[in-house]
């Protein structure tokens, strides 16, 4: 019997928007026997000197092998091996090339993975992370200064510097996802960046999502809750939209993990133990918004990967 081709997922976003540690979950929550996880910022065509002395940004794609990261894209996809760039984003340099064979799953993330149809058509599963903006700012200046060794001023002038490219080049892609994730924070709490933050799941008809109405709708006083789901527009095309507050009770997010687990019919319970995890700075923390979209996007994956024949 023929071996089923890996199932592609692609998350996009801006930088600092949480890309890896939403990655990292879902490939903990699948095994990370089953999953290659590769970056398409490895792909850029010059070093930071290069792009210094050519004015050029990393966000462009043309400082980027777009044509490369298409190829690459569809052989991962027909289960055929790479040879993969790696960029050092502490020496600002290109390490050797890697090996990298795609196992049952493959996980791309990265600022440009959505930037041309062919990209595109090769995943299963697109996300796009979009969290509020004063949330990004925030997770970027705490990113750089501690594992960058940035300092403040110059990790917001950088932002400042990448605002125009950001908005022409990365921000469009978000139209193009099947999930459009934002985290924001709470009315009130200028200074959450993590456990509490509320979330809104887009969620596209382009892929067929799990029904959370019958579980959401038995919640008696609509004021209180912690979970709502709602008919909307998003660019212009009908969407549900799902909202998780940050204070949502275990027992509410584990059920609603449950619904999601009941979807999926003939797949072994997927593990809930580490979902939701981040660390800020170098304390571990949990978030159940976190973890309700890892599990979710997960399931979507399996789905696809029962489809494949």
């Amino acid at each position: 019997m023929t071996a089923k081709r890996p199932i592609l997922l692609g998350i996009v976003g801006d930088s600092a928007t949480g890309k890896t540690t939403m990655s990292s979950g879902i490939e903990q929550i699948l095994g990370p026997d089953r999953v290659t996880n590769i970056c398409s910022d490895d792909y850029h065509k010059y070093n930071r000197c290069q792009r210094k002395e050519k004015n050029i940004c990393a966000l462009d794609p043309d400082c980027n092998y777009i044509d490369i990261m298409e190829g690459h894209f569809e052989q991962l996809r027909r289960g055929e091996p790479i040879l993969k760039p790696v960029y050092n984003h502490s020496t600002g340099d290109f390490d050797p090339p890697v090996y990298v064979h795609p196992k049952e799953f493959v996980i791309v993330e990265g600022l440009l993975g959505f930037a041309s149809k062919r990209m595109r058509d090769a995943f299963d599963v697109k996300i796009y992370l979009d969290p509020q903006e004063e949330l990004r700012v925030a997770w970027k200046v705490k990113r750089d200064t501690t594992k960058r060794g940035y300092s403040a001023e110059e990790v917001l002038a950088s932002l400042k510097r990448r605002e125009d490219v950001s908005a022409n080049c990365i921000r469009p892609q978000r139209k193009f996802s099947d999930i459009v994730v934002n985290f924001y924070r709470p009315e009130g709490f200028k200074e959450e960046t993590g456990t509490y933050l509320n979330t809104k799941l887009i969620l596209r008809p382009t892929i067929k999502h799990p029904d959370f109405s019958e579980f959401i709708d038995q919640r008696p006083d609509r004021k209180k809750q912690c979970l709502t789901i709602s008919l909307g527009r998003d660019e212009g095309s009908p969407v549900d939209i799902l909202h998780i507050t940050g204070n949502i009770q275990p027992v509410t997010a584990e059920t609603l993990m449950d619904i999601i687990m009941d979807h999926l019919q003939g797949v072994e319970p997927l593990p809930t133990e580490g979902v939701g995890h981040y660390t800020e700075g170098t304390e571990a923390k949990n978030s159940y918004p976190l973890a309700i979209t890892q599990l979710l996007t997960c399931y979507h994956l399996l789905s696809a990967k029962s489809m494949v024949g």
